[in-house]
């Protein structure tokens, strides 16, 4: 087995997050810029930390907003899910000796909500999330923060995510990437992953790689 540890994003990659984010944010543009937009107007920013949405979008107040948002996001009825077949990766992977480990844009608030709470938690050793880094996605110091934590080498370890920012991260990181497909929005930008997959259970392919 050629990896030690598998890295995974949550938003889009272990957990369908998509409607619960994006629906609160096109309710945000209408209140603070006055304009109604679709839902794939605001799908470019799915991979983007909430700070960072504010600023593109130019909004003013923008802690204060996005505090709002996040709150509308914690109220969505439909809520986070896990993708299917997840569970049985997890105990797999875990059966197996594989470390695994999250790194994502969500904060810690954020995670204890859609992650902690779904007790998914027990099965990674541990979590880089937005506030433990100065710099997010697609800079690799989330990443490299893992890897130091897990005391790994990057040609150990492999990340699993469904964006360009994501591909972008672990390439900075000298660090191989396994595509995401079943909960990507969009191919632009992921030129060369090292492996791609259209649904979670495939990546107990990677329990054969030497």
């Amino acid at each position: 087995m050629k990896y030690k540890a598998i890295i995974y994003d949550i938003d889009g990659t272990i957990l369908d997050t998509l409607k619960m984010n994006m629906y609160p944010l096109l309710e945000i543009i209408q209140e603070e810029l006055g304009e109604t937009w679709e839902l794939r107007d605001v799908l470019p920013f799915a991979a983007y930390p909430g700070l960072k949405v504010m600023e593109e979008l130019k909004i003013k107040h923008p802690e204060k907003v996005y505090e709002r948002w996040v709150k509308y996001v914690n109220d969505y009825p439909e809520g986070a899910t896990l993708f299917p077949g997840f569970s049985s990766v997890f105990e797999t992977f875990q059966e197996r000796g594989m470390i695994q480990a999250v790194v994502s844009a969500k904060t810690k608030k954020q995670y204890a909500l859609d992650f902690v709470a779904k007790d998914l938690d027990k099965y990674m050793t541990c979590a880089i999330l937005a506030e433990d880094t100065l710099e997010h996605k697609p800079h690799p110091e989330l990443l490299l923060a893992c890897i130091e934590k897990l005391q790994l080498k990057p040609e150990e370890v492999i990340y699993v995510g469904d964006s360009s920012s994501d591909y972008l991260a672990s390439q900075s990181a000298h660090i191989d990437f396994a595509y995401a497909k079943w909960g990507s929005i969009s191919e632009k930008g992921i030129d060369q992953p090292q492996f791609i997959f259209a649904s979670p259970k495939e990546l107990l392919n990677l329990l054969e790689v030497n």
